[in-house]
């Protein structure tokens, strides 16, 4: 039996990458992810896997996009302004079609902001961050258990699609501590990284992974394939949860640790007579949606909720139907403090109708 642990959200991100076999990992400390560097500097070594505490968060990216390209597993973490150097990177990883998993604590910002939660960097997460017109899979914990089993799944997700997953949390989520069961490793059919770089020997094919494309058509095609790609994952992979919407006139949404506020919200508005539900995409990058678009064919208001000024409210307004209303409600970065339930409550009363 699997026995229950008690440890923070960037502890259960740690655990959960070593428990995924995770080979190498590269980073450099900033607030308020460093618990995953300092775990994994005191138990990666253990399993005979490389821990390695780079230069710089652009020297960090660089070594995953080269030991992903010797085809094992490799991860970083940081934060808003170390994720910002290492979008170069990230776009190369993409470029290349590596695998890779990049854990973003988010902070306050921009700039250097300031150490406290925020969920604006949500559009550079989702939109890919860097140059070039890609994507990455974007997977938001809303509680320490998924900070584990997301960690897990970003792994599998990365290398079955060959594009670079992340990790989507805050500081709430990376300092809070709850208990989880650390499951094992889940089974399932991985394709083969018959593309790795190996070295050459007589008589076998060199390979050689590169984000150069010069051949005739060879980018516009490239192109095409990551986009058919991006829908395959949008087909197979949306993830998201919902609480009470069956009878809802009013759909708050909201992800990661507001979604948790939230919810508190919702069973308020619950008790106080309003048919008021919550909609969570755990998936943001695919967007889940079809799952809003359906909701919205028999809920036509929805309440969006960010630490932010507002960034998800774009990909609700596109995904919902044309005569569904979304309002928004955000706690910009440097308020001071996180929103209550009781304040996201007076928000619900005062849209509710």
């Amino acid at each position: 039996m699997t026995l229950r642990q008690f440890v923070k959200g960037n502890e259960a991100v740690a655990m959960a990458a070593i428990e995924a076999g995770v080979r190498c990992y590269f980073g450099y400390p900033i607030t308020p992810q460093s618990d995953i560097p300092e775990y994994l500097s005191r138990e990666l070594h253990k399993t005979g896997a490389t821990f390695i505490q780079a230069e710089s968060e652009i020297g960090a990216i660089n070594m995953v996009l080269g030991a992903s390209a010797a085809g094992v597993r490799a991860m970083t973490s940081s934060s808003g302004p170390g994720i910002s150097l290492k979008q170069e990177g990230i776009s190369y990883m993409a470029g290349s079609e590596l695998p890779g998993v990049i854990v973003d604590i988010m902070r306050q910002g921009p700039g250097l902001g300031g150490i406290d939660a925020s969920q604006a960097d949500y559009w550079q997460a989702t939109r890919g961050g860097g140059h070039g017109g890609y994507r990455i899979i974007v997977l938001a914990p809303g509680s320490v258990q998924e900070m584990y089993d997301l960690t897990m799944l970003a792994f599998d997700l990365s290398d079955t699609y060959r594009i670079p997953a992340m990790v989507l949390g805050d500081s709430v989520l990376g300092q809070m501590k709850e208990s989880i069961t650390p499951n094992p490793r889940p089974v399932c059919d991985l394709p083969a990284k018959d593309w790795a770089v190996r070295g050459w020997k007589e008589g076998t094919a060199q390979n050689v992974v590169k984000s150069l494309k010069l051949g005739d058509g060879e980018m516009e095609k490239f192109h095409w394939e990551m986009h058919d790609r991006y829908n395959l994952l949008a087909d197979k992979e949306c993830l998201w949860e919902e609480y009470r919407t069956d009878d809802a006139t009013l759909i708050v949404t909201a992800f990661g640790s507001t979604a948790r506020i939230s919810r508190t919200a919702v069973e308020m508005a619950r008790e106080a007579g309003m048919k008021v539900g919550l909609m969570r995409p755990i998936t943001l990058f695919p967007f889940p949606k079809k799952a809003y678009a359906d909701l919205s064919t028999k809920c036509k208001l929805f309440l969006v909720i960010e630490l932010s000024t507002g960034q998800m409210v774009d990909d609700v307004r596109l995904s919902v139907q044309r005569d569904a209303d979304v309002e928004f409600y955000g706690r910009p970065p440097g308020a001071g403090s996180l929103p209550t339930p009781e304040e996201l409550f007076e928000r619900i009363r005062k849209v509710y109708r």
